[in-house]
């Protein structure tokens, strides 16, 4: 039976010929193979050196390096053979001693200041604090040592690739790519499937591997003709109902009624109030008699809304008449939600909300910044909209 696929068999080979570089970058697109042959090529590095030597794993979050990389290590080589804890930071690999780490932000990097060690492995280090990586190339100080990263690519503006990556023939560095069409042990209708879900960036990065910028319309993907319906009996048919809220006392304030069928949903109405353009600013309590107005008298599964709206979030509260849950609101996540959910066909608007198919022809990326971040105007139902999506929808 096959155990591996031709590239992760081309790295293997590789690291048996002593060909693994002081970096080496396995990146590539989603579902390809390159976390798990990472993790097999970890493991033989780590077990052939001597154990007098320090490790150290790094993921954006402890909880992420433990999902994706510390529970595969123990289904390879068993309990007996690996042992780590999470609350401790630490882990044992045959024997060897290997530090963890997360990597989210710039104070991670002051954590591993003073390691000497012998080997260090990233999950997903676009995700990582430029600082911390900075500092963790240093602490690689014994001879031979070295570091294995995986990552989905991003911008080619992402420090990794500027600094690293576009350098590697300068540097003592093996990048490797790897594409879901790699990957010969997934199933060929669920590979089709995936590449039908992703769209624009996130397909030219996820699915191609490619590094390429964000541009142009955040969901080119929005078409009139299969994502917007016309006004029927499906306003008040059977499902569930939430409210998605991006509140705004100035800037505006985006409401949207959803009815959710299965696993599909459809914005059957909404609110959008302009306080800048109206010049009226509306309290707290206005916007409830709105929220209130909204549900007409339906039975609102939650109120979903951005975190950062305290006070009208303890108004809901307070009322005592809806269910409130503050929003996932990582932007990006929340877009690849939202793409997601859009290529597949499941979510649809109300021809009456024209306020969020206005804002669909009109949310762009933000090409100036230089990386992933979108501007930040005509994006109030964009946002209520990703709120429902990250944090109800895709649990569906």
């Amino acid at each position: 039976m096959k155990t591996f696929s031709t590239k992760q068999l081309e790295l293997l080979k590789l690291f048996c010929r002593g060909g693994l570089k002081r970096i080496n970058i396995l990146e590539g697109s989603v579902r390809s193979g390159k976390t798990r042959i990472s993790i097999i090529i970890w493991i033989l590095w780590v077990a052939s050196s001597p154990k007098s030597h320090d490790f150290l794993m790094s993921g954006k979050t402890l909880t992420a390096l433990k999902r994706n990389c510390l529970d595969l290590i123990e289904e390879l080589v068993g309990t007996k053979n690996f042992v780590y804890s999470v609350s401790k930071k630490e882990a044992y690999l045959f024997g060897r001693r290997i530090y963890l780490e997360g990597a989210s932000d710039s104070r991670a990097e002051s954590k591993i200041r003073g390691m000497t060690l012998m080997g260090a492995y990233c999950d997903e280090v676009t995700l990582f604090d430029e600082s911390f990586f900075s500092m963790l190339l240093s602490r690689l100080s014994l001879p031979g040592a070295k570091l294995i990263a995986t990552t989905n690519p991003d911008s080619p503006n992402h420090w990794l690739m500027r600094k690293y990556i576009s350098r590697r023939d300068e540097l003592d560095m093996l990048c490797m790519k790897f594409t879901i069409d790699d990957n010969c042990f997934l199933d060929r209708e669920y590979v089709e499937s995936l590449k039908n879900e992703y769209s624009g960036v996130f397909y030219e990065r996820f699915i191609l591997g490619n590094w390429v910028l964000a541009e142009g319309l955040v969901y080119p993907m929005f078409s009139p003709e299969k994502h917007i319906v016309k006004t029927g009996d499906e306003e008040n048919g059977d499902g569930l109902y939430y409210i998605s809220v991006d509140y705004g006392t100035l800037n505006p304030c985006s409401m949207g009624l959803w009815r959710i069928d299965g696993r599909d949903a459809v914005r059957i109405k909404e609110y959008y109030h302009d306080g800048r353009n109206s010049h009226i600013q509306k309290t707290d309590e206005e916007y409830y008699n709105a929220l209130s107005e909204l549900a007409g008298g339906r039975v609102i599964q939650c109120i979903v809304i951005d975190p950062s709206a305290a006070s009208f979030i303890e108004l809901i509260r307070r009322k005592g008449e809806y269910s409130v849950r503050k929003a996932q609101n990582n932007v990006l996540d929340g877009i690849r939600c939202v793409c997601s959910m859009l290529s597949a066909g499941r979510i649809f608007i109300n021809e009456c909300c024209r306020d969020a198919i206005r804002e669909f022809s009109m949310y762009t990326w933000d090409i100036e910044s230089g990386e992933d971040k979108v501007i930040k105007e005509n994006d109030h139902s964009m946002d209520d909209i990703r709120y429902f999506c990250n944090t109800i929808l895709k649990r569906m």
